[in-house]
């Protein structure tokens, strides 16, 4: 699922010059090497009561994180990449808004979104999209 939506921000005509899952995001110190950024992964994952007709079946909603980093010196106080996330934003929202991600039974939907830091010229915004997919028992 999170390789299918990396790749979808990865298309052609892409902002980003980096993109990655959850372990590329850890191995961020202060910011990425290179900028803007995204990285992906799946933050929490709720699942509902089991329906058993034949066997158990039981959805799972997931929240999908899409942390945006961009960085611009060009204007005091982080105002140039304060602007350029907002564009970035724009772009990750409509690439994903609807997108059925591999392995999804819904299409993604956003949540919420949340400034997380913007320091030194660096901002660090985080979407979050949320989507579900039905596990199913299996024999054996």
């Amino acid at each position: 699922m999170i390789k299918s939506i990396i790749d979808r921000l990865q298309e052609a005509g892409t902002p980003f010059r980096i993109a990655g899952g959850a372990g590329e995001l850890a191995n961020v110190k202060d910011q990425p090497p290179n900028t803007p950024a995204v990285y992906v992964y799946i933050a929490r994952e709720r699942s509902a009561q089991s329906e058993r007709i034949n066997s158990i079946m039981q959805r799972t909603a997931a929240d999908i994180g899409v942390v945006i980093v961009t960085t611009n010196l060009s204007q005091q106080k982080n105002a140039a990449a304060a602007g350029d996330i907002e564009t970035l934003k724009t772009y990750v929202r409509a690439k994903l808004l609807g997108f059925m991600a591999e392995g999804a039974s819904d299409p993604l939907e956003h949540v919420e979104g949340e400034l997380q830091q913007a320091l030194g010229g660096t901002v660090w915004f985080e979407d979050v999209f949320t989507n579900a997919r039905y596990q199913e028992e299996t024999d054996g």
